[in-house]
């Protein structure tokens, strides 16, 4: 549970409403490090365009490498997402 006030997707409405329609996951939900941005709609969808760059884009890395990685600094920061 985040510290930081979220809106909920269901009082979401407009662009934060879309993002949260687009960015959710098969279960429906959006991850937390995304909603921790719906009282700025636009940091949302900045955020997960430097994701999808950073996760997909070119790279001498492959995709696994790079969630290992992301996973690794997270484990190491406390961060369990």
């Amino acid at each position: 549970m985040t510290r930081i006030r979220v809106v909920p997707q269901s009082e979401s409405s407009g662009l934060l409403a879309e993002l949260y329609q687009r960015f959710r996951g098969a279960d429906g939900v959006v991850d937390h490090v995304l909603s921790l941005h719906s009282l700025n709609p636009r940091s949302m969808e900045d955020h997960h365009r430097l994701y999808a760059w950073l996760m997909r884009g070119p790279s001498p890395l492959s995709r696994i490498q790079r969630e290992m990685i992301a996973v690794t600094v997270s484990a190491v920061n406390d961060c369990f997402y």
